[in-house]
């Protein structure tokens, strides 16, 4: 429908309607006015006449009060009323119960009930009478107790015509029994009275002009019809502004439009008249379709410009576009692929079609993506991603397929997962992967053979070949290991030449069988360079439960491989939990973590074991400090395990610096055995000669102030030789400040003797391996005689460890 048609329907359906609606109320609403102003002007007129009737009782009421005023109790005179016409006085008396007229001759209320005192004393309002036809109004006062002067007017025609004469809205006034049940006439409003008989109740009859009201009736009658006439002559006015100012300028605009073609090679432009807001509308219109002329363009421009291939289809599959991408991939052009279906320029492991009609079904705007192999001129893995062109109102147009070349990066995501699970040099499962994989691997195995396998002289190759060499090597090995293996079992490389092996539901006996199989592979490798050949062996740790964790028995494993190598080269071991050795060892992360947690909470004390003297050359009462641990339930540890565990954890510089620091403390506490007193503190290998352990010695003298005399530094002959030049250039610095020193442990050297010469120290302790058999062994005997004798002439003084009983102590003393 046209817009002429739509403002000529708007107009006959709507505004006509309308304007007949308004008349139509504006009349309803001047009879509702007037009928309201007629009802109000009865209720104050009604007001009127109650008003003029409640003067009349107050008039009524004076009148009375001023005869009653000349009544004497004892004596009632009869008074002269002729004058007062239509007004008449009673006397009532309570004791008799009699009513009596003032005036005989009067006639009125011939008969007025007896019991009128008593209603009329009970009335505060006007009462009224019905007797004879006639009207009557009431009013009493008392006389006396006993006595009351009642007076009457009667309210005829004349009497009311009189009162409410001047009141032009009122065609007559009566009063009437209510009993009556005369017709109302029109105008006539009648109210209820309060009467002095209640089976004769009155009421006020009031007649009203309808005069006024037809004239005001007659005076608005016609402006209904004005306002229709008035509506129609502005509507047809209307009508004629909108057809030239509107509808003919819009027409032509629309003219404009439908010329244009948005394809065109020249863009054509539109104008309008009429009003302002149709050349706004025809700016506006310029402006989109210069904007949808760059914008094609961009997307054209963008299209060719972007890396993947782009194809767009309409609603049947069939190819609109290409970028030139895509008809670089395709090897095809525009011309060629426009109007094919899609899959009749691939050669895919799964057609386009069928997913491009899902997508447009259903009419979503989320991408499908996936990946698809292409069998072009060669095959390649390319994302795909379709997606559904939506216009402006959210309907599908087609469409729009872009092919994304990811050969290369597919290639690489598998060399990476490569990589993050594979050892790069033996092709093994590295760490992280076997990790991963123990739980299923073991999951439903009922007993788990975890082997640690760590190579020998493998060090030897890379320090002397390079690490290219020491590679191939490994190269070797792992090759070794899968063919000896055939895919029993879970391999991998844990690092470095750390290898795990793990066997499911294998015997002890299997697996030895197994390990000694590779290892005497292994042991058989051989690799040369620079005229020379290098091999390889293999210490193997193993530990077999079934109700262990794999990795908790890689733990074990690990502990038993550690036997193994101490037991030479190519030695397999198998874990034994009852083995103290080997459960220290396992346990020794765990110390070491305790010592750590004993240092920070200050739970490490100290305690002292005398030095007795056999002979009298040296006056000093000396001290060797003792080390434990305090437990958080009040236990004290003896320091074997835990020191092994330090030292396996190069812990045993920070224990040294506490034990020094205590020891300085309670010697700054007890200045009274300076003079005679000297304590001795063990320095471990880690600490003698490390860096910094002699300026700390020196800060906590300082910091303490204790002499130097009054300590003594014991170390062993293997700490010693750890680092010789270092220990020995400390141990001189320390002594010229005062500090004297003790090798402990002496004679269990190979070269004892010639540390003893070159190492300067002040005391020398025998290893109470020869102290506590020397009482029946000759040769122990003649061992610590002979070492007491050579430290006796090189001016050192001998100390015996492990004395035991009285005997021992007898033969020292003769020594």
């Amino acid at each position: 429908m046209g817009i002429c048609k739509k403002f000529l329907l708007f107009i006959l359906a709507f505004c006509l309607p309308a304007l007949t609606a308004i008349a139509y109320l504006l009349a309803n609403w001047f009879d509702i006015q007037i009928e309201n102003y007629q009802t109000q002007s009865q209720a104050a007129q009604y007001a009127n006449v109650t008003q003029a009737l409640n003067a009349s009782y107050d008039d009524l009421t004076r009148l009375t009060q001023v005869y009653g005023a000349r009544v004497s109790e004892d004596n009632i005179p009869h008074f002269d009323v002729s004058s007062m016409e239509g007004i008449g006085f009673w006397h009532y008396s309570r004791e008799t119960q009699s009513l009596t007229r003032f005036d005989k001759h009067q006639q009125l209320l011939a008969k007025l009930p007896a019991r009128s005192a008593d209603l009329l004393m009970a009335q505060q309002l006007p009462l009224y009478y019905w007797f004879d036809n006639h009207a009557y109004m009431l009013a009493g006062i008392p006389l006396n107790q006993n006595d009351f002067l009642i007076g009457a007017r009667l309210l005829d025609k004349s009497y009311l015509a009189t009162l409410f004469s001047a009141n032009t809205a009122l065609s007559s006034v009566a009063l009437s029994p209510h009993f009556e049940m005369a017709l109302a006439k029109a105008g006539e409003q009648r109210y209820p009275l309060d009467s002095l008989k209640p089976n004769y109740p009155l009421q006020i009859e009031l007649l009203f002009s309808d005069s006024l009201m037809g004239q005001l009736q007659q005076q608005v009658k016609w402006v209904p019809y004005a306002v229709w006439l008035y509506g129609l002559v502005i509507l047809v006015i209307g009508c004629l502004w909108l057809r030239f100012g509107i509808i003919n300028p819009f027409k032509g605009l629309m003219n404009q439009l439908e010329e244009v073609d948005v394809d065109a090679k020249e863009l054509k432009t539109v104008s309008a008249s009429g009003c302002l807001e149709f050349s706004k509308l025809a700016t506006k219109v310029n402006d989109l379709l210069a904007e949808n002329r760059q914008g094609k363009e961009r997307a054209k421009i963008t299209l060719e410009a972007i890396k993947e291939a782009v194809i767009l289809t309409d609603l049947q599959a069939k190819i609109v576009y290409l970028n030139s991408q895509a008809e670089q991939l395709l090897g095809t052009n525009n011309k060629e692929a426009l109007g094919q279906y899609i899959d009749a320029l691939f050669g895919s492991d799964q057609a386009f079609t069928p997913i491009i009609c899902e997508q447009l079904l259903s009419k979503t705007s989320v991408s499908n993506i996936d990946k698809v192999k292409l069998h072009l001129s060669a095959s390649i893995m390319v994302e795909r991603n379709i997606s559904s062109l939506i216009d402006g109102q959210n309907q599908v147009t087609g469409c729009v397929v872009v092919l994304r070349d990811i050969t290369q990066e597919e290639a690489l995501k598998v060399q990476l997962k490569r990589r993050a699970n594979y050892d790069l040099v033996t092709g093994l499962l590295n760490r992280a992967a076997f990790e991963a994989k123990l739980a299923s691997y073991t999951a439903n195995a009922d007993s788990i053979a975890a082997c640690y396998l760590d190579l020998e002289q493998f060090k030897l190759i890379n320090d002397n070949c390079g690490h290219q060499a020491g590679d191939t090597m490994l190269t070797m090995v792992a090759d070794t290991m899968k063919q000896t293996l055939d895919g029993q079992g879970l391999l991998a490389r844990l690092g470095g030449d750390e290898f795990a092996l793990i066997f499911c539901d294998y015997t002890k006996q299997e697996v030895d069988f197994a390990l000694k199989a590779l290892n005497q592979k292994i042991s058989s490798l051989l690799i040369y360079r620079n005229d020379e050949h290098y091999s390889i062996g293999v210490s193997v740790g193993v530990a077999i439960s079934d109700n262990k964790s794999a990795k908790e028995l890689l733990k074990d494993a690990d502990i038993a491989c550690l036997a193994a190598k101490r037991r030479g080269n190519n030695q397999i071991h198998f874990y034994d939990a009852q083995s103290k050795e080997l459960n220290d060892q396992r346990n020794a992360p765990k110390w070491a973590a305790r010592i750590t947690q004993a240092i920070e909470h200050n739970e490490l004390l100290l305690y002292y074991q005398p030095i007795q003297r056999l002979s009298s050359n040296n006056q000093r009462q000396r001290l060797e400090i003792l080390l434990r641990i305090l437990e958080p339930n009040g236990k004290i540890l003896p320091p074997a395990q835990v020191i092994a565990a330090a030292e396996r954890f190069k812990l045993m510089e920070a224990v040294d610096k506490d034990i020094i620091r205590k020891s300085f403390l309670w010697l700054s506490l007890h200045e009274e055995i300076w003079d005679n007193h000297c304590i001795s503190i063990n320095l471990s290998g880690n600490s003698l000669g490390a860096e910094g352990m002699l300026n700390y010695i020196l800060e906590q003298q300082i910091r303490f102030e204790i002499p130097s005399e009054c300590i003594c530094f014991e170390v062993t002959e293997t700490s010693a030789i750890q680092n010789k030049v270092r220990a020995t250039e400390m141990i001189k610095q320390l002594r010229q400040k005062g500090f004297s020193f003790a090798l402990d442990d002496f004679g269990t050297g190979l070269a004892s003797y010639s540390y003893l010469r070159e190492l300067p120290v002040d005391y020398v302790k025998i290893d109470g391996c020869f102290i506590k058999s020397m009482v029946g062994n000759a040769k122990d005997h003649a061992i610590v005689k002979s070492i007491h004798d050579i430290c006796l002439t090189m001016g050192i003084e001998t100390v015996a460890e492990f004395v035991e009983n009285q005997e021992i102590i007898h033969k020292l003393n003769e020594i």
